[in-house]
């Protein structure tokens, strides 16, 4: 009798640590807020999920002047956060979305292959971040479908009547982050992207001012009813969650209205989490809204497949990293690549290509050039039997990816 009491107790221990392990995740984008502003303003719903986790600076824009530089617009931010990659693979370089290139997936899409049964969901003032940028229901994304979706409202008219001031745009907001919050309760999605715009309205209207500090101070309290939804169910259903909130581009630094360029203040965003164990890079290195892709799905407890952490630009925040900032020069006859080693132990597999077939939907072959201690931090490749002028270098470490690119300057 003692032991069916010891294994039921067991059954019952095992059961718990599963429930408290169901892990769920939810990003915002609050756009157009650059870190200079978010930091002078009281939010204190936001410093609350800050104090149990962290707040730091994160770049957008890519690599300014480099080959990765992408601008600093909107569903192009967008875009690099969904994808963990920059403009020059994901293909979005406005809020046209005219071509997106849908072979360098979305986490929703990596969630869904791998694990079709757990539910998606997004709340959004704007249908083409649904449709465009994940790209629910198509095709060339896997036939993906979110399970629960709140957007469009804007479409409404009739219910939203679009006034010169647009303040039919806060209570658009105001409505999908009620949604945000309900449904969250309620139905707890796996994964979900919560999109609020009316900053980046405000902003463009009057640049630094009252209006616009107000407006972020109003999607602070939006943002509260969200994380109280989540503190509810980390209470009653023993979930584990994770939320990130960041932006998509900074102002410019003469008005506050303005934004698209490579400005210091347009390149300024940031995150806040309630993840308090950042890993090293991400507090001694400046991280970029690339690294949210990985980061969720490395809380999450899925695999990147191989092609996807071959190009991603990201490197995920919690957790063992291996290799970080990685730089690649070309001289004759070799590529002198240069990282830093985030762990001290292990070793780093350094693979070259000089194809580029994954655009296209095809596969590069990489061939292993060496492998070195992660602590050497610099090797030159030899090249002289690989004539190209665009090479791909990925470094393999034990516990992440990293990639650098060769590209032929463009004839001006």
């Amino acid at each position: 009798m003692r032991r069916h009491g010891l294994l039921l107790l067991v059954l019952f221990t095992a059961g718990a640590s599963f429930a408290q392990n169901k892990k769920k995740a939810v990003f915002i984008i609050a756009d157009g807020i650059s870190a200079d502003v978010i930091e002078s303003l009281n939010t204190p719903n936001m410093a609350a999920i800050a104090k149990t986790g962290a707040y730091i600076r994160a770049y957008v824009g890519g690599e300014k002047g480099g080959y990765s530089q992408t601008p600093t617009i909107s569903a192009v931010g967008y875009n690099s956060v969904l994808t963990g990659t920059w403009a020059n693979k994901h293909n979005v370089w406005d809020n046209d979305i005219a071509a997106p290139n849908y072979h360098y997936q979305t986490i929703f899409r990596i969630l869904k292959e791998q694990h079709p049964e757990k539910k998606t969901a997004i709340y959004s003032s704007w249908t083409d971040n649904r449709t465009k940028l994940v790209g629910d229901g198509m095709a060339a994304t896997g036939n993906i479908k979110f399970d629960y979706k709140y957007d469009g409202y804007e479409l409404d008219t009739v219910k939203f009547p679009q006034d010169k001031g647009r303040d039919f745009m806060e209570k658009i907001d105001d409505l999908v982050a009620t949604e945000a919050a309900n449904s969250i309760r309620k139905d707890a999605p796996d994964l979900s992207w919560v999109y609020l715009e009316y900053t980046d309205d405000m902003g463009h209207m009057y640049g630094d001012s009252p209006q616009f500090h107000n407006a972020i101070r109003k999607l602070d309290d939006k943002i509260g009813r969200i994380w109280e939804a989540i503190q509810y169910r980390q209470k009653e259903h023993k979930e584990d969650w994770l939320i990130i909130i960041t932006t998509d581009h900074g102002r410019d630094e003469h008005s506050g209205k303005g934004h698209g360029g490579q400005t210091a203040r347009q390149r300024s965003g940031w995150i806040v989490t309630n993840q308090a164990k950042l890993n090293n890079y991400a507090q001694y290195y400046y991280p970029g809204v690339v690294d949210i892709m990985p980061t969720i799905a490395r809380f999450m407890d899925l695999r990147l497949p191989l092609h996807v952490s071959r190009e991603s630009d990201g490197i995920a925040l919690t957790g063992k990293v291996s290799v970080a900032q990685p730089t690649l020069l070309k001289a004759p006859g070799q590529l002198d690549l240069s990282w830093k080693a985030m762990d001290k132990e292990g070793t780093v597999k350094i693979w070259l290509a000089s194809t580029n077939k994954y655009k296209e939907g095809g596969e590069d072959e990489y061939k292993m050039v060496a492998e070195v201690p992660v602590t050497r931090e610099h090797y030159q490749i030899d090249i002289k039997d690989t004539p190209s002028e665009f090479y791909k270098v990925v470094l393999e470490g034990k516990e992440n990816m990293v990639n650098r690119w060769i590209v032929k300057e463009k004839k001006k």
